[in-house]
């Protein structure tokens, strides 16, 4: 069997891996595989074969994998619902204390207490919202 065509084999081959995996380690060999079918198609020798095999695949993996698996797990996470108004900020409506009080967050009217319970916070302050239970947030006066 020629050595271009083994060569195309196992590009094939790992071309289907990487469908499988999706580690973006096992295309990049089959990619490199098929550059090497293309060298050995023209007549290059077996031991240039390996060396042309290795510098591709060095190559892929050392520095177009970290580029690629950056470009897809860069995605920030998005907060739905509660999770969403942690870290933001709020505005006392009504006097916060460690029993009761009111807050307004995004536009919504939210029953508050204070995160630290020996807080009393006046109302106009702007707070941090540092925990949602329940109805009620906890908040913290930014500062």
């Amino acid at each position: 069997m020629d050595p271009w065509l083994v060569w195309l084999i196992t590009a094939l081959v790992l071309g289907a891996a990487e469908i499988i995996t999706l580690t973006a380690a096992l295309g990049l060999l089959g990619g490199a595989a098929l550059v090497t079918a293309a060298f050995a198609a023209v007549g290059l020798p077996l031991p240039w074969q390996f060396l042309v095999f290795a510098v591709v695949a060095t190559v892929g993996l050392v520095f177009v994998r970290p580029v690629a698996l950056g470009r897809l797990s860069s995605r920030t996470e998005e907060r739905f619902g509660v999770d969403a108004l942690l870290g933001g900020a709020a505005y006392v409506t009504s006097e916060v204390s460690k029993v009761a009080g009111r807050v307004r967050i995004g536009g919504e009217e939210w029953t508050a207490r204070a995160y630290d319970e020996t807080l009393v916070i006046p109302p106009g302050t702007t707070v941090d919202v540092i925990e949602i239970k329940g109805t009620t947030a906890l908040v913290y006066p930014r500062e």
